[in-house]
């Protein structure tokens, strides 16, 4: 059999210029390849990658095709690829438990070898996709590094709880040689990652060694909490909440809070596990903008959040930030009708209120057409309707302009605008 180039779908790549045993290793080809050995066909063939047959088929998990190359006593079991891989790598990566017996029985890998381009061990690897059986293989062999780091600054306990991998994290931390609050190369501890991803039975594990730093900060200052609160996660949000050790308000880079947060995209369970604390600081602002949680989620259409926040009565329902642009203006300039509804509600609101531009919360709704938002400020019988911005022009003009009929309509409809 000659060289052949097999199809990049299999292996990743698109020129591999395979042997006759590169596809035996592949396909299971037990029978062939013992053939092929006989007719003195040489088992360390590379391919263009590097590869090996005895590549092909531990990363396939082929345990036949492997124990035959291995009883040639020819092949190099610890032989690398080009991306520095040995054959052990691929087994561990892929969770074939079977091949990871055979090679490791023969006493000539070095399990704590290293990838190219990830600084990856196959503990590691095994780690990452979550094959328990061969974690448990390397970790009985006694000589692998349990906290080796990668090019990342992660160890195996990083990647399996980032990933959920419940089973795997047990076994790493009964080993007692994992560092719980290892930080990686963004300052992120296995903690973090699991609070991250909303894997609670991961977060519950780490808590429960008492050995972790429930409320470190990564490079941008965010904590687990904050960073679980971000995301949704409820269950984990109250698990960190239960230790007693988190700093409830604390605050990122951009000086938001876990509250901030979540209330900004939409939890509302886990905004109302943050109010419950009465550690929570409703009423403060960002750096960027000067926006207070009201400003931002009435900005963003929360009407939920927005009615919790409310019914704390905590908040300045008329905070300006740094365009001094109140919560009912950015309600009603992106047209959040039930929002701009609760905050007239409360009969605290400056109707009539202008931004920077002399802009007011009926000049933006008429100048981007939404009617509902318009009808509720006409009711209110507060607000200026011949104002005038920087420019000199109406909430009439930018109707007008802009082509939105029924704004115009219901301008002209209260007899009292400027024609």
């Amino acid at each position: 059999m000659g060289n052949i180039v097999l199809p990049y779908t299999w292996f990743g790549a698109n020129d591999h210029c395979a042997s006759g045993l590169h596809l035996c290793s592949f396909f299971d080809l037990e029978h062939v390849a013992n053939r092929l050995l006989q007719a003195t066909q040489e088992p360390n063939l590379q391919d263009c990658e590097g590869q090996r047959p005895l590549h092909y088929a531990a990363r396939c998990g082929h345990q036949r095709i492997v124990k035959l190359l291995l009883e040639t006593g020819k092949v190099d079991v610890d032989v690398r690829d080009k991306s520095g891989q040995s054959p052990l790598f691929w087994a561990a990566r892929n969770g074939h438990e079977g091949v990871v017996k055979l090679l490791l029985e023969m006493g000539k890998v070095d399990v704590d070898a290293r990838d190219s381009e990830y600084g990856q061990t196959p503990l590691s690897w095994a780690a990452e996709k979550g094959h328990e059986g061969v974690v448990k293989l390397l970790l009985e062999m006694g000589k692998v590094d349990v906290d080796a780091r990668d090019k990342s600054d992660q160890s195996p306990l990083f990647w399996a709880a980032g990933n959920g991998h419940e089973g795997v994290v047990k076994l790493l931390l009964k080993t007692g040689k994992v560092d719980v609050n290892a930080k990686d190369k963004g300052d992120r501890s296995p903690l973090f990652w699991a609070a991250e991803n909303g894997h609670e039975g991961v977060v519950k594990l780490l808590l429960e060694t008492g050995k972790v730093d429930v409320d470190a900060r990564d490079e941008s200052d965010r904590s687990p909490l904050l960073c679980a609160a971000r995301n949704g996660h409820k269950g984990v949000v109250q698990l960190l909440l239960e230790t007693g050790k988190v700093g409830v308000d604390a605050r990122d880079k951009s000086d938001r809070s876990p509250l901030f947060w979540a209330a900004g995209n939409r939890h509302e369970g886990v905004v109302k596990l943050l109010l419950e604390t009465g550690k929570v600081d409703v009423d403060a602002s960002d750096s960027e903008y000067g926006q207070t949680l009201l400003s931002w989620v009435a900005e963003k259409g929360r009407e939920g959040v927005v009615k919790l926040l409310l019914e704390t009565g905590k908040v300045d329902v008329d905070a300006r930030d740094k365009s001094d642009q109140s919560p009912l203006l950015l309600a009603a300039r992106n047209g959040h009708e039930g929002v701009v509804k609760l905050l007239l509600e409360t009969g605290k609101v400056d109707v009539d209120a202008r931004d920077k531009r002399d802009q007011s919360p009926l000049f933006w709704a008429a100048r981007n057409g939404h009617e509902g938002v318009v009808k509720l400020l006409l009711e209110t019988g507060k607000v200026d309707l011949n104002v005038r911005d920087e420019s000199d022009q109406s909430p009439l003009f930018w109707a007008v302009g802009n082509g939105h009929e029924g704004v115009v309509k219901l301008l002209l409809k209260t007899g009292k605008v400027d024609v």
